[in-house]
C-alpha cells in the first residue's frame, strides 16, 4: 500500500497523521508512506523524527484581510496546488489522507482530480473550515466525536474513529526515569510535574506556572514546563521581570518540548 498523509502547522494535526502512518505500517510494514507539509510548521521536525519522508509545498491559512502580505500568501497557496499534483503523480499513492488544516486544500483537491481515494480526519468536535470546504472532494471523513458527525451533513460518509494517538501508555523503568531527570536537570529526590498546553503551548498555563515559580509555591515538587516554541521567549521575559533567571531556577525548568 502507498499512502500520502497531508498535515502541517501544529501537533494537533501532525501527531494524528503520524499515528495513522504508524498504524498502516503496523498492519503492513511494506507500506510506503509520504507526508506532505510546509517548511514552516512543526512537521519539519516531528515527521522526520518519526522516521517518515516529508515533501513540502506552499500553503498558508488565509484571512479576509486585504493586504500585500495576504495577496502574496494567496499566490503562493495557489502554487501549492500544482506542487501537490506533481508530488501525487510521482508517488502514485493508493490513498491520500488529510488531518485538517490549510495544507489539505491543495493536497485533497489534487488527489480528487486525479481520481485517487481521499480521507480526512477531524479531531475537533466542531469541524474546521478546511474539512467543511473539502467535503465534496472527500470519500470518507473520520471524526473523533459523535457530535462532529451531525455537523457534517453534506459529507459523503462519516465514521467516528476517535483521535489516533502515536503510542499507548508506556511504563518507564527506573533507569529511564533517572536518565530523563538527569537530562532536564531535575532533582531525583523530588516529585516532578509536567505542565503543557499542546504543541504551541497555552498562555494561561504558562502564566500559572510563572506565578507558582515567582511565589515559590512549589517547594516540595518541581515543574517541567513545555512552554511551546512561540512562547518560550515570553516565559523567559516574564520570569526576568520577576527577578528570576530561567536557567537558574532550582525547581523550575522551561523548554520547548514537542508533544
Amino acid at each position: 500500500m502507498k499512502a500520502i498523509i497531508a498535515c502541517a502547522g501544529t501537533g494537533g494535526h501532525i501527531n494524528p497523521g503520524i499515528a495513522i502512518a504508524n498504524k498502516i505500517k503496523e498492519k503492513d510494514n511494506t507500506s510506503e508512506i509520504l507526508f506532505i507539509g510546509t517548511d514552516r510548521g512543526l512537521e519539519k521536525d516531528l515527521i522526520p523524527r518519526a522516521g517518515y519522508n516529508l515533501q513540502t509545498i506552499d500553503a498558508y491559512g488565509l484571512s479576509k484581510e486585504i493586504s500585500v502580505n495576504n495577496l502574496k500568501k494567496i499566490i503562493k497557496t495557489i502554487r501549492g496546488f500544482s506542487q501537490s499534483k506533481k508530488i501525487i503523480k510521482e508517488f502514485k499513492p493508493d490513498i491520500v489522507i488529510g488531518t485538517g488544516g490549510y495544507i489539505c486544500g491543495a493536497v485533497i483537491t489534487s488527489a480528487n482530480k486525479l481520481k485517487i481515494p481521499t480521507m480526512l480526519h477531524e479531531s475537533n468536535a466542531f469541524p474546521g473550515k478546511a474539512v467543511k470546504m473539502l467535503l465534496k472532494r472527500t470519500d470518507v471523513v473520520m471524526v473523533s466525536f459523535e457530535e462532529a458527525k451531525k455537523r457534517l451533513p453534506k459529507a459523503k460518509k462519516v465514521v467516528v474513529t476517535g483521535t489516533p494517538v502515536k503510542s499507548l501508555k508506556k511504563e518507564l523503568s527506573l533507569s529511564e526515569k533517572i536518565a530523563l531527570k538527569e537530562k532536564y536537570k531535575l532533582n531525583p529526590a523530588k516529585p516532578s510535574i509536567l505542565a503543557f498546553g499542546g504543541s504551541q503551548g497555552a498562555k494561561v498555563i504558562n502564566d500559572a506556572v510563572i506565578d507558582i515559580a515567582a511565589k515559590k509555591l512549589n517547594r516540595n515538587y518541581q515543574i517541567l514546563l513545555s512552554s511551546g516554541q512561540k512562547q518560550y521567549d515570553y516565559v523567559k521575559e516574564e520570569l526576568k521581570k520577576k527577578g528570576l533567571k530561567i536557567d537558574n531556577l532550582e525547581r523550575y525548568k522551561s523548554s520547548t518540548i514537542y508533544v
